[in-house]
Formats: C-alpha cells, structure tokens, sequence
C-alpha cells in the first residue's frame, strides 16, 4: 500500500494524465512509481522523464545504465527500483548470474561492468572528495572521463526514484528480484 496520494491512472488530468497517456504510448503501461510521482507532483514525473531521456543521448549504453542502477538501488536497499532495474537489466543482455554479481558487489566477469558498478556503490556509500585510487581504478576498466561524468547522472536519475520510492513504499509491478 502506497503512503503517499494515489489515484488510478484513468483518473488523472492535467498534467498529471498528459505524461501518463505518453508513458502509456512509450511502453504500453504506467509502472506504479511513475503513476505515484506523477499523481503527487507532476513537475517530478516531467524532470525524472526528462533526465532519462538525457540518459539515452549519453556515453553510456543502455547495459551501462542498468548496471549503475542495479548497484545504486541495491546499495540503498529499494525493492522497487531494484525489482524493475533487474526486469530492464535483462532486457538489455545482462544475465540473471550478472546482475545478482552487480548488485551483490561480487565479481560478475565483465571488468567494465564490475568497474561501473563498484564505482557507481563507492559514490552513493562513501562521502567526501572521491580518492585518486578509486578514481584510478574505474579509469583503468577503461571508463572514460564523459562515461564518469554521464555516470553521475544516472547516479542523480536513480537516486531520486530511489528515494521517492523508499517514502512512498510503492507497490511493485514487476516480479520481486532475489
């Protein structure tokens, strides 16, 4: 059960229904965090929508994108983002063993992937000015300056639905990821 305002989709206008009808077009529903954010503060929807549009025009490929999410979500615990990030992260090619590895800060056999992800549950964990080592490290994987730069993006994009999901107790609408 959700804590914050909800009403069906159906319901919704103004904004509000204008971003879940071009949601709905996108992907053929509105997943309930969506549904949520926009029911309580359309303008979020709209930044969260657009900065993931902003995603898709970066250095990161889509597998990159799922890999920081699935680090970052499991990192701060939500069910929500880690459930749906595992349904995407395998939409994208990464396998079941993978995305537990990532999540789970073990080896997943791809250093690109393992550089991403460890870097990714460094920044969301740790605080104060990154160490040259960890920096270092993430560089040596082959990460490019705008692949770090674009990574902290996704980093912003994940942890706001993260957050927002975390208040909200949203109700899942993918399978529970194990």
């Amino acid at each position: 059960m959700t804590r914050l305002f909800n009403q069906p989709v159906s319901e919704a206008t103004g904004q509000a229904a204008q971003l879940f009808g071009a949601i709905k077009s996108a992907v053929g529903m509105v997943p309930n965090a969506y549904a949520s954010l926009g029911n309580n503060s359309p303008v979020a929807l709209e930044a969260v929508l657009t900065l993931d549009g902003a995603l898709k025009k970066s250095s990161l490929n889509a597998k990159d994108i799922e890999v920081i999410k699935l680090a970052v979500s499991e990192a701060v615990n939500c069910d929500y983002c880690i459930a749906a990030h595992t349904v995407f992260g395998k939409k994208t090619g990464l396998s079941r063993e993978a995305i537990l590895a990532i999540r789970h800060g073990q080896p997943s056999g791809d250093v690109h992937n393992d550089a991403l992800a460890s870097f990714s549950r460094y920044l969301i964990t740790a605080h104060g000015t990154v160490p040259v080592e960890v920096l270092a490290a993430v560089k040596a994987a082959g990460i490019s300056d705008t692949q770090i730069a674009d990574t902290s993006m996704v980093i912003a994009a994940i942890t706001f639905t993260n957050i927002f999901n975390r208040i909200n107790d949203t109700t899942l609408d993918f399978p529970a990821a194990d």
